[in-house]
């Protein structure tokens, strides 16, 4: 009996692991489109069978389908065709950040922005100024902004990624090891004062990282609902960034906790 009961617990602690690595294998394929089990199961530390497991599960829930070796994301092939992006959650939140950050730009500066909703967002607002100098490593937001005559926008080489719209890897990187911007709008995933920035998968740390020695001021744009939340893979400290773009649903104590670290804190 005693044998059985410890079983229970056992099959009980497995499930309850087993649901947090599900969510981050999924937000994972909603960052990168695919993924292979094998990768999968190195970045997790589990076996393959196990990985297996859960990529059943999540087919199963509607939201990817398996392939031999791997599985990709169902809503990556339409999303991809009407140039849309994956979360399209916290919109209200997302639009008041990205007229505040784009009211910080002046005519004729040299900007970097990130692939992400929230930047879009900024993007969409900055048709009326001149003489602008744009990298984005974003498809959506090169096609935004490269309809205004005035403006010269510049896009990496790299690997595409559908749900983000974006292009990420190695050539990427070296892309923008080479250039020198004003100002970088950075997207995350979750930022929290011990974690840091935190983001779904590898891909794309060293792009961001070279996003952020590229560029003389750091704007992270962020909606409330990011604060505190952690997600994968750690880009670093707080250290890196010198301000924070958020909406007025960031409490009081986080406020005043940003501001301590020397970071500028602006509400959207």
């Amino acid at each position: 009996m005693e044998a059985k009961d410890e079983h229970n617990a056992s099959d009980s602690m497995i499930g309850l692991l087993s649901e947090p690595r599900r969510r981050r294998i999924l937000e994972w394929l909603q960052e990168e489109g695919s993924a292979r089990v094998r990768e999968l199961a190195g970045a997790f530390r589990v076996s393959e069978a196990t990985i297996r497991q859960d990529l059943e599960r999540l087919e199963n829930e509607g939201f990817i389908t398996r392939e031999h070796g791997g599985a990709y994301l169902n809503t990556a092939a339409p999303q991809t065709g009407t140039m849309t992006l994956h979360h399209q959650e916290n919109m209200d939140k997302k639009r008041r950040i990205g007229a505040l950050a784009a009211s910080l730009v002046k005519d004729g500066e040299t900007l970097i922005l990130d692939a992400g909703t929230t930047t879009t967002e900024i993007a969409t607002r900055l048709t009326t100024r001149r003489d602008l100098t744009l990298i984005t490593n974003a498809l959506n937001i090169a096609i935004i902004l490269g309809s205004v005559p005035s403006f010269a926008v510049h896009m990496p080489g790299g690997q595409f990624k559908s749900p983000t719209l974006s292009l990420s890897g190695d050539k990427s990187v070296e892309y923008f090891r080479n250039i020198f911007a004003g100002k970088l709008f950075l997207a995350t995933a979750g930022v929290a004062l011990d974690a840091g920035l935190t983001y779904p998968s590898f891909a794309d740390l060293q792009l961001k990282e070279a996003m952020i020695k590229a560029a003389a001021h750091v704007y992270l744009v962020a909606d409330s609902t990011k604060i505190n939340r952690s997600s994968f893979t750690r880009l670093g400290s707080l250290d890196v960034i010198n301000s924070f773009i958020t909406d007025d649903g960031i409490s009081d104590r986080d406020a005043k906790e940003f501001e301590k670290r020397g970071i500028e804190l602006l509400i959207a």
